[in-house]
């Protein structure tokens, strides 16, 4: 357990916030449920002999191998002859997630859901009285290894932000906290790789301009920021300081859930973008999955070397999650647009309309997927 700071009482209340974060969730809940495929490497998702299988989630054993979510199943194969393959069985998962939350509400009904397996509470005012957000994720964490059998890491601080980033710190059974005095230290010393929301074609960029760490970050000014990583600049400006002013808001709704990709260099053939498209629809099919969700309506996103964007929708008759669908039909909206003499510097492919999955019911959806970016 990592403590980096003692929360201080000043004349303002501070709030709060603790993530939750259950640790290797799908896979845990096999090797729960199935006592052969416990100790064992063991991924859920699709079959490495099918077409575009992915893994969804990994054992712990299985991450020794190099194995991690999103990887073609076949590569996991590769890496690891002897993993154990499941399908998924969101009914199960999602019923362990209603159980988790209502060990939640126990101390506050003020959670925000990101997905089954993770989400954020806001215990400012706990309904035990508790006082200790530390404490409270204690209990959380104790209640869920003795009523389900699993095990769940926590992050506590100030805000959401930072809480995200701590809960990853000790996996798996983990729990820190990071108070405020001590925040921009640990910041400054963030790899930006590590910064939730920077990806990896962001955090390559960045590496090229020499920007490593959140200290070199914290040197430019937020109109540099901006003039470098467009809107998003505003937003790493005051993450690299700590200041999140987001709340945790409960029930929120899920629109949509999407991908994209920024290339190293303009994409000038129709060859070019549809491969492109085909990695870019195993990613969105790979995060419905995780989500348990299906979507009527495709969105394809391009941005040409001008920086003009356009968008083109699809809907179709039922819904749908799978790679081979949404690659499809992202590639024929692509053809639809006039392609004459266009550099692309961006694609993207967002899934909306959402039918309700498997035991998913409005009142617990995840919340809003920013997968944008």
């Amino acid at each position: 357990m990592r403590y980096l700071c003692v929360m201080n009482n000043g004349p303002h209340k501070q709030r709060k916030i603790i993530h939750i974060d259950m640790d290797a969730f799908y896979a845990s809940v096999e090797q729960r449920d199935n006592p052969a495929y416990r100790g064992k490497p063991l991924v859920v998702g699709g079959l490495p002999q099918g077409r575009g299988g992915v893994v969804a989630a990994a054992s712990y054993e299985a991450r020794k191998y190099g194995i991690r979510s999103a990887m073609p199943s076949k590569k996991a194969a590769e890496l690891c002859p002897e993993l154990i393959f499941v399908i998924p069985r969101f009914p199960a998962y999602k019923e362990v997630s209603n159980r988790i939350r209502e060990i939640f509400h126990r101390h506050t009904d003020i959670i925000e859901p990101l997905s089954l397996d993770e989400a954020y509470l806001d215990v400012t005012t706990d309904k035990q009285n508790i006082g200790s957000a530390i404490e409270i994720a204690k209990q959380i964490k104790q209640a869920i290894r003795v009523e389900l059998n699993l095990t769940a890491s926590a992050g506590v601080s100030i805000n959401k932000f930072v809480a995200k980033i701590a809960s990853d710190l000790n996996k798996p059974d983990g729990l820190a906290f990071i108070g405020p005095s001590h925040i921009e230290e640990f910041m400054e010393k963030l790899a930006v790789e590590k910064f939730y929301g920077v990806g990896k074609v962001t955090a390559a960029k960045m590496k090229g301009m020499g920007l490593h760490t959140g200290a070199d970050l914290k040197k430019l000014s937020e109109d540099e920021l901006v003039r470098r990583f467009g809107k998003a600049g505003k937003f790493y400006y005051k993450i690299v300081r700590g200041e999140d002013d987001r709340e945790v808001e409960p029930d929120r709704e899920t629109k949509s859930v999407a991908a994209e990709d920024t290339f190293a260099y303009d994409l000038t053939t129709i060859e070019e973008m549809n491969a492109e498209l085909d990695k870019i629809a195993v990613l969105v099919s790979q995060r419905l999955i995780r989500y348990g969700l299906k979507g009527r309506t495709v969105t394809i996103k391009i941005k040409y070397h001008d920086f003009r964007q356009i968008t083109r929708s699809r809907s179709l008759l039922k819904p749908v999650a799978d790679e081979d669908t949404i690659a499809l039909v992202a590639k024929e909206l692509l053809s639809g647009t006039d392609m004459t003499d266009k550099k692309v510097r961006l694609l993207g492919i967002s899934l909306s309309n959402f039918k309700e999955g498997v035991g998913h019911n409005k009142q617990d959806r995840p919340g809003q997927l920013r997968l944008f970016g």
